[in-house]
């Protein structure tokens, strides 16, 4: 499990976002669709953050939720990795 990692960050691609928005659905803090339709990932002041493929800090009282929205997806588009090392623990590209 993902909580003995240490600090995750998460990002999403919008390339593959369907703009379905599950992800706000788990996590608004979070995750939050923009005018475009497809979901960005925001800072922990609330900020969207739109560069191609800036990361989040997961706070860590919503790991869960964040796993979950990314094992959830239907786009495959969302990955949650370690701080420490970028190794993916959940999204398309986890082990």
């Amino acid at each position: 499990m993902a909580s003995d990692t240490g600090e995750l960050r998460v990002w999403i691609d919008q390339d593959l976002c369907t703009g379905d928005g599950l992800c706000v659905q788990y996590a608004p803090e979070v995750f939050e669709l923009d005018i475009d339709g497809l979901a960005y990932v925001k800072n922990g002041t609330g900020e969207l953050l739109q560069a191609p493929g800036i990361r989040a800090d997961v706070p860590r009282q919503l790991l869960l939720e964040v796993i979950d929205s990314a094992k959830e997806c239907p786009g495959d588009c969302i990955h949650v990795v370690r701080a420490a090392d970028d190794v993916e623990v959940a999204g398309p590209d986890a082990a």
